[in-house]
């Protein structure tokens, strides 16, 4: 790991390409600006927007236009997809990385492409940009153009959606198992977070098709080399994925629904016994209420066995309520 002083401001890492060599040549953190360009070469650069100095170095950078500057230094949360005097530029929805573990936290790569660069920046590490980095490492001479890096990064985000939908894939079966059990809980609180996160990579996901779409329709004298190709491939492949979360979403719908009717079948159980209950208790409760009531000539105020007496009334009051109730069918 190199831990020298950076020289580019807000320096992740950088590669550059050679086609003609095939080879991918990581830079060191000693690099200048002016390492990275060479002849018959394109390069990658990765920044952290947390450098406040970013913006600054941006415009130090040949062939980037002052839309796709800001594009590189904006701070929406939203996917976006610009083609433009042959470059491409916009937003892209990944997940965030820890330093010990993947999350499915949303983050966003901002990047701007041309034929001869392609630079991104972020705020926090992203995992699809991570494992893109690792494949370079591992097959260099597979990337001959900027806009092979562009289509990487879109396939390991499709790949980071995939193991996500198989991860609350996972965590649906386990609910389900409980909800259908003989004793179900309530797994509305644990169900919450897993239907929030398929709704919102559902939501980013189908933006990010729709301007895939709307990019490759742009005029071939604005569009990138290559990109009419790449991206007629990786709409096909985001589609494919989009169909998984969509059914992920629907079967966490359903779920919630089957929560909700035994929640409510439950509740009407209970309320039923109350009512039972209250049927039961009515009639003795009017006989207590009688003998308290404070008159005269109340009977069995006089003699020996006014409260046996009374204690038969009750009892047969709550005998007469159940018959009751079973002649009219309610229990």
């Amino acid at each position: 790991m190199d831990t020298l002083p950076v020289n580019i401001p807000g320096f992740v890492w950088a590669y550059r390409f050679s086609p003609d060599e095939k080879t991918a040549v990581r830079l060191t953190n000693t690099a200048t600006v002016a390492d990275l360009t060479a002849e018959n070469c394109f390069y990658w650069l990765h920044l952290n927007l947390v450098d406040a100095r970013v913006p600054a170095l941006l415009e130090t950078l040949d062939g980037l236009t002052e839309e796709a500057k800001s594009a590189l230094t904006t701070h929406d949360t939203h996917a976006a997809l610009t083609v433009d005097e042959q470059m491409l530029y916009g937003t892209l929805v990944d997940c965030q990385r820890d330093f010990d573990q993947d999350t499915n936290n949303l983050g966003w790569l901002h990047f701007a492409m041309s034929d001869r660069f392609i630079v991104t920046t972020r705020l926090q590490p992203l995992r699809s940009v991570e494992r893109a980095r690792t494949l370079i490492e591992k097959n260099p001479g597979k990337f001959s153009r900027p806009v092979d890096l562009f289509e990487l990064l879109v396939i390991e985000f499709q790949r980071t959606l995939i193991a996500i939908v198989i991860e609350l894939t996972e965590e649906l079966n386990q609910i389900e198992d409980i909800v259908y059990d003989n004793a179900p809980r309530d797994e509305r609180r644990r169900l919450a977070p897993v239907r929030r996160t398929v709704v919102r990579l559902h939501r980013h996901l189908r933006t990010v098709l729709a301007l895939m779409r709307r990019a490759a329709a742009a005029d071939d004298d604005e569009m990138p080399f290559g990109f009419d190709d790449v991206a007629r491939r990786l709409t096909s492949r985001l589609e494919t994925v989009d169909h998984d979360v969509y059914a992920l979403q629907d079967r966490a719908r359903l779920l919630h629904e089957e929560i909700d009717s035994k929640q409510s079948s439950e509740t009407n159980r209970h309320l039923y016994l109350l009512s039972i209950m209250t049927a039961f208790l009515l009639p003795p409760t009017l006989v207590t209420g009688f003998f308290g009531m404070n008159t005269a000539n109340l009977p069995f105020a006089v003699g020996d066995y006014g409260t046996e007496y009374a204690v038969i009334l009750i009892i047969a009051s709550i005998v007469f309520a159940w018959w009751l109730l079973r002649r009219v069918d309610i229990l």
